[in-house]
């Protein structure tokens, strides 16, 4: 098999397995060198860290679709997750997804063109005290309604 990493991201893969006495414990960190190198999770992605772990492909790529900070595809470079779930729905998620939906010229799970911007609304991101949530690549925002979401995306843009 070709390795689709690095030879460093290869490296920190092998320092992991030796830090888990149970080598399917690294799994998630595993993704997460590879998705930092790479940007997303391809099969390829999946199928090698698979297979450095002992697990099999199905299940990575089970994992990967489980979790919301996976990304199976590349993102754009600012990846806006919106929370939907009920405290962040009632709170106006679904008129904060509307309107970046206007502004950013894409809809729920796309990308932009540009690959400036990705959207997605995701599940609980765990802020309900801070609803309506978004996350914006690691960045928490919350509450935010959509003149909040200007500020944030005027910040975003290139000067």
């Amino acid at each position: 098999m070709t390795i689709p990493v690095r030879p460093e991201t290869d490296r920190k893969i092998d320092d992991l397995l030796s830090v888990y006495p149970m080598k399917g414990s690294a799994l998630l960190p595993a993704l997460y060198l590879v998705q930092e190198e790479k940007g997303h999770l391809s099969e390829e992605s999946m199928e090698y860290v698979a297979s450095k772990i002992g697990l099999s492909a199905a299940f990575v790529a089970g994992v990967v679709s489980f979790y919301t900070m996976f990304h199976r595809k590349p993102v754009g470079r600012h990846h806006i997750q919106v929370c939907r779930t009920l405290p962040c729905a009632l709170s106006g998620s679904d008129d904060l997804m509307a309107h970046l939906k206007g502004r950013l010229g894409i809809v729920d799970g796309e990308t932009r063109s540009d690959g400036a911007y990705s959207l997605v609304s995701v599940e609980c991101l765990g802020a309900c005290d801070r609803a309506p949530f978004i996350q914006i690549n690691d960045e928490e925002h919350g509450p935010v309604d959509p003149a909040k979401m200007d500020e944030i995306l005027k910040r975003l843009e290139p000067r």
